[in-house]
């Protein structure tokens, strides 16, 4: 029978409750919400975990990539996003099989997000056989056993798709793609895809090195920290502890955003008793409320007032940069009139701030993805890139570039091969040292999955991890590339929506969590992950399981190898002992990564180590030039016309990317909804539209319309002719071919959509 199943999130009966946004980030509103989470899900066991959380011999926050302080860790070093992700490990609700014999998944898919969440952690390996409705419970050599034979059955390894998690350790993805590349495909795509890829892309081609170059002591030593397309408050809210201290210590901050978000307004650090009672600590002393898109003709008029102030570094620029004569033609040849069209900034006010910048010594600018989720994003990040070479703000303390990661791991996973555009270099080791032979060919990405299913019937879609169709663009499009498939593996800890849209048989794969226990014949195992600023870390969970049939990610990974081992040849990678001692994983990554030298001795060492960082440890960028490359790109942005607007999708801040904790989001003022638009007040009397009106939403995209009906306005201060609306509810009205130039990235952040009154 048809599997009758949606892929939506269902309509809204009742309106959200609307209250004013906060202005102070944090403090006891945060403490309690904290100890709410803990207590409705675990209490004592959330308590006990948040003692071992990002401390040394600890384990990794399964939540933001943000670092932890070198020498020294806080007794409660998390913040309230990480409590929460503590409390949801670790609920004693579970999903076992009597409860998917209780609900069909077309049932289930018309639970919300949040309620699909919020029914625990899943206990068995379950299967969803052809023409099923419920799954079922199947033994773990069984669910092996068809893994191995469905892949067997492929005739072209670049058929099947090794998907890939941010949360995903360094040892089971380092392991995944060791899996995929000895099976003979490239196909990695991972959540990097869809929201830091530009980052990466832009980075490399301008410094040498896909990562930022700033550590955490830089921002004590900064004299400006520049805030760009983020919302550290709710996405990386300890991020708000490293700027508060900066500000103790003299830096200036400015937030450029389309919101002005609450934590860039004041924040009260919740462990700390005199900032609790007190007023808090300001934190933005600027902010500019960008048009969204507006960002990189901000930053060119930016450069020029520098350049018109003679700021510019000219020792660095003349020792370790290339194309600066280029670029200064271009600035001077842009003029204020674009610069104000495209950014929507008067120009007194750029040239004001402008000057302020130009004093700045040592500046650091720091974005996340209202800056990659964008055609132009590429682009954009290379112009913020030629603001910091112009001023010298980079190899030097106090200054750098800084993109923010979201997912815990997801630097780390790129940084041990989860990449669809593998290095020669990379495949070489690979071959050399273990003894595989991998493809040369480029894999595909999240897009290019979603293509790749669409135009077969008989692909398989692994997935390490994730909520694959929820998190993708073009929800629609993604669910029946999914339904596709004649396999989906869907590798998790708690029920999502990709586990209701699958493929012809779908297996869920149970597996343990960071605070978990990972014990084999060989004793406790821990595993490293590696955060925002290059440091890698071992992370170790103290906690019992909440089943004993859970398994850890290396040893699902192993394990499929062993199965397909004995229907395709043995392979050179002896996959049985690399799943008992995670020594021996590292010690392959060491051999393959010479970055990692003395991998296992290291990362037992306090805090870990850094991985080495050319750019900002020696001012080496390794480029065709052998230079920091100034990159000539013309001025562009995504255009508002009178009867459309341009929408952002953004996170509340009771979610972490897919995962909904609950339905308060408590900074911006809203409660009991999601399914809501975002609208300036003057847009709003233009259309004749009330607070809690419901409107239709149409995407448009070159001759495609993608229409979302009943949405709820919210009046909210967002600049005129900009809407902003949640993910992952607003993903369907985001067109799979919208993308990033060149990073192949979903314009999540720039969708041209109108809007209907019902």
């Amino acid at each position: 029978m048809e599997k009758q199943v949606s892929p939506l999130t269902p309509f809204e009966n009742k309106p959200p409750k609307i209250s004013n946004s906060k202005s102070v980030a944090a403090g006891i509103p945060g403490v309690l919400a904290s100890l709410k989470h803990s207590y409705k899900n675990n209490l004592l066991s959330s308590v006990y975990n948040l003692s071992k959380i990002n401390r040394f011999r600890g384990f990794d926050c399964p939540g933001c990539a943000w670092p932890d302080p070198d020498d020294y860790r806080s007794r409660f070093e998390f913040c309230e996003n990480g409590a929460k992700a503590v409390a949801d490990e670790r609920t004693t609700k579970k999903a076992n099989p009597k409860f998917f014999s209780n609900w069909s998944i077309h049932e289930l898919s018309k639970k919300s997000d949040h309620w699909l969440n919020s029914q625990g952690r899943i206990t068995n390996p379950m299967v969803l056989k052809p023409g099923e409705s419920h799954y079922l419970p199947i033994s773990w050599d069984d669910a092996f056993k068809i893994i191995a034979n469905e892949i067997y059955q492929l005739e072209n390894p670049d058929d099947c798709i090794f998907y890939t998690s941010g949360r995903t350790s360094n040892e089971a993805a380092f392991l995944w793609q060791l899996l995929a590349r000895w099976y003979g495909t490239n196909n990695l795509p991972d959540c990097s895809n869809m929201c830091h890829e530009s980052s990466g892309v832009a980075l490399n081609e301008s410094i040498g090195i896909g990562k930022g170059t700033v550590k955490l002591e830089d921002f004590n030593k900064s004299e400006l920290i520049m805030i760009i397309g983020q919302n550290p408050g709710t996405n990386h809210p300890r991020m708000l502890s490293a700027l508060s201290d900066a500000k103790k210590f003299g830096s200036s901050i400015i937030s450029i955003n389309p919101l002005m978000e609450t934590g860039m307004i004041k924040f009260k650090h919740p462990q700390k008793p005199l900032d609790i009672i007190g007023n808090g600590q300001n934190i933005s002393d600027e902010h500019v409320s960008i048009k969204i898109n507006g960002d990189m003709a901000l930053f060119r008029g930016f450069s020029k007032v520098i350049i018109d102030n003679n700021s510019q570094n000219v020792d660095f620029i003349k020792n370790f940069t290339n194309g600066y004569e280029e670029f200064l033609d271009l600035v001077n040849n842009t003029t204020w009139e674009n610069i104000v069209k495209h950014s929507g900034i008067p120009k007194d006010e750029i040239i004001r701030l402008g000057n302020i910048i130009s004093k700045s010594k040592s500046t650091i600018v720091c974005w996340a993805m209202g800056i990659t989720q964008h055609k132009n994003s590429v682009d954009t990040i290379q112009e913020i890139v030629n603001f910091q070479l112009l001023g010298g703000h980079v190899g030097r303390d106090g200054a750098g570039i800084c993109p923010v990661r979201g997912h815990s791991n997801v630097q780390g996973d790129r940084t041990v091969g989860i990449n669809h555009k593998p290095s020669k270099s990379f495949l070489e080791s690979l071959s050399k040292n273990l003894g595989i032979i991998p493809p040369t060919n480029n894999g595909v990405d999240t897009v290019g999955a979603v293509k790749l299913m669409n135009s077969k019937s008989n692909t398989i879609f692994l997935s390490m991890g994730g909520n694959f169709v929820s998190a993708m663009s073009d929800t629609l499009v993604t669910s029946k590339a999914l339904s596709n498939c004649k396999l989906s593996v869907m590798i998790s800890t708690k029920i999502n929506r990709s586990h209701l849209i699958t493929g012809n048989t779908s297996l869920i794969l149970p597996c343990l969590g960071r605070t978990e226990k990972d014990v084999t014949s060989y004793g406790n195992q821990f595993v490293s992950v590696e955060n925002s600023m290059g440091v890698v870390h071992s992370s170790e969970g103290h906690s019992k399981p909440p089943s004993k049939s859970l398994k850890s990610e290396v040893d699902i990974v192993c394990s499929i190898a062993i199965e397909l081992e004995k229907l395709i040849s043995k392979s050179p990678i002896n996959w049985h002992k690399l799943s008992h001692n995670y020594d021996y994983i590292r010690n392959l990554i060491e051999i393959c990564l010479p970055d990692f030298n003395d991998y296992n001795k290291r990362v037992r060492e306090k805090g870990g180590f850094y991985l080495p960082n050319p750019p900002r440890d020696n001012r080496i960028f390794n480029t065709k030039s052998g230079k920091a490359e100034f990159k000539s790109n013309v001025i562009s942005s995504i255009m508002s016309y009178e009867d459309k607007f341009t929408m952002m999708t953004i996170r509340s801040h009771d979610q972490y990317n897919t995962t909904i904790y609950g339905l308060n989001d408590r900074y911006r003022g809203i409660s009991n909804g999601r399914r809501i638009i975002f609208m300036n007040s003057n847009d709003m009397k233009k259309m004749n539209l009330e607070k809690n009106d419901l409107v239709n939403i149409t995407s448009h995209y070159l001759d495609r319309k993608i229409t979302a009906n009943k949405w709820f306005v919210v009046p909210y201060d967002i600049p005129q002719g900009n809407v902003a609306t949640y993910f992952p509810e607003s993903n369907v009205l985001i067109p799979l071919d919208s993308v990033a130039d060149r990073s192949n990235t979903p314009t999540s952040k720039s969708i041209t959509v109108s809007i209907e009154a019902i």
